[in-house]
């Protein structure tokens, strides 16, 4: 399972109205990790209406979350997040299968 906060919840209904990317016309959020990063992997979204193969779905918080079976072994468990103000990071993934993670926050390695 992949979890959505509320915050990311509040931020992807957003982008998603504002791109034109609404649910009801069978857009998703697709989350994927992708070689790269300064510990190895990173994490990847868009905004997407086509499955594929081998996908793996899941609903949560009212946000469909779809990932590739080899992202997913990464992803098991992990939850998006939101934060803004002053030290926002904007989205990020709180994943407890990373063992270590830069700074920034946006690469890790497991």
């Amino acid at each position: 399972m992949i979890f959505v906060s509320d915050k990311a919840k509040e931020k992807v209904s957003k982008l998603m109205e504002e791109g034109g990317h609404a649910p009801d016309a069978g857009y998703f959020l697709r989350v994927s990790v992708v070689g790269g990063g300064c510990s190895g992997l990173s994490y990847k979204m868009d905004f997407d209406n086509q499955s594929k193969p081998g996908d793996q779905v899941f609903e949560d918080n009212g946000v469909k979350v779809v990932t590739d079976l080899k992202s997913f072994l990464y992803l098991v468990n992990t939850t998006l997040e939101f934060s803004e103000g002053l030290n926002g990071k904007g989205f990020y993934f709180n994943n407890p299968n990373a063992s270590r993670t830069c700074a920034c926050g946006e690469s890790f390695s497991v």
